[in-house]
């Protein structure tokens, strides 16, 4: 009897070590990008990213509000995708399909909702209803990282690979959509299909947010951002899946 005791206080103990090593991590994370606060103060987010693709200018304009929205749109020249997300649903538009938004299935909407959080899942995760767990540390093409497994409310996975040294995160990865990184994209749903996104090149803004500003996701080649701002004003017509709004501001 004492034995088993003892096995369950050892137990216990060790689950307790490892989530107050989760929660250094995270914090160390955050402190980064400075801060929690300052990454709970972001409500929206506007980026435009250009990318080089087979030689060809990829331009992508992302808009995001807390816990409500999430719009992207990619211009790749011969056409265009576009992608919008509510708390609510979601709609798709494919540079194949008609030329209209059509509707995501219900299961797609849910395992997306991440990506209407503007600082990153991580931030404040137990609140928002996620469970963290750290796995160990894994190499990330030469750089050594914290590996974390984050469990959404929605019951979709995320792993988070966080350098040891500078605490940024620079890789995550994920099935089925959900990305839930600061860079202002996201997955797009691809089932059961793989998605990685790598973060690098960090700079600080004049209005003291940092941001990883090069994106790199799957063979989509590289997104370095022009411009992201924060707390801006967002039209009441992006959350609208009639209407689209290029950069170039032409309709399509």
């Amino acid at each position: 009897m004492k034995r088993f005791w003892l096995t369950g206080i050892l137990a216990g103990l060790t689950m307790l070590a490892m989530a107050q090593s989760v929660d250094d991590v995270i914090n160390n994370y955050m402190n980064a990008l400075g801060g929690k606060d300052k990454l709970l103060s972001i409500q929206s987010l506007h980026t435009t990213g250009i990318a080089n693709f087979n030689g060809n200018e990829v331009t992508t304009e992302t808009w995001k509000v807390q816990d409500k929205l999430y719009r992207s749109e990619t211009n790749f020249g011969m056409g265009s995708f576009a992608m919008l997300v509510t708390d609510e649903k979601g709609w798709m538009k494919s540079p194949r399909g008609s030329g209209n938004f059509d509707p995501m299935p219900e299961e797609q909407v849910k395992s997306m909702q991440s990506m209407l959080d503007c600082s990153n899942p991580l931030v404040n995760y137990a609140v928002k209803g996620h469970k963290a767990e750290l796995i160990g540390k894994e190499d990330v093409e030469g750089t050594e990282c914290y590996k974390i497994k984050l469990t959404l409310k929605s019951g979709s996975d995320i792993n988070y690979f966080i350098d040891t040294k500078t605490s940024y995160l620079i890789r995550e990865t994920s099935k089925g959509g959900g990305f839930g990184g600061r860079g202002g994209g996201g997955g797009r749903g691809q089932g059961d299909q793989e998605m990685k996104t790598d973060y690098s090149n960090y700079q600080k803004t004049e209005d003291g947010y940092m941001f990883a500003m090069t994106v790199s996701r799957g063979m989509g080649g590289a997104m370095t951002f022009e411009k992201i701002e924060v707390n801006k004003p967002v039209d009441s017509k992006l959350y609208k899946a009639e209407q689209i709004f290029f950069i170039n501001k032409q309709s399509i």
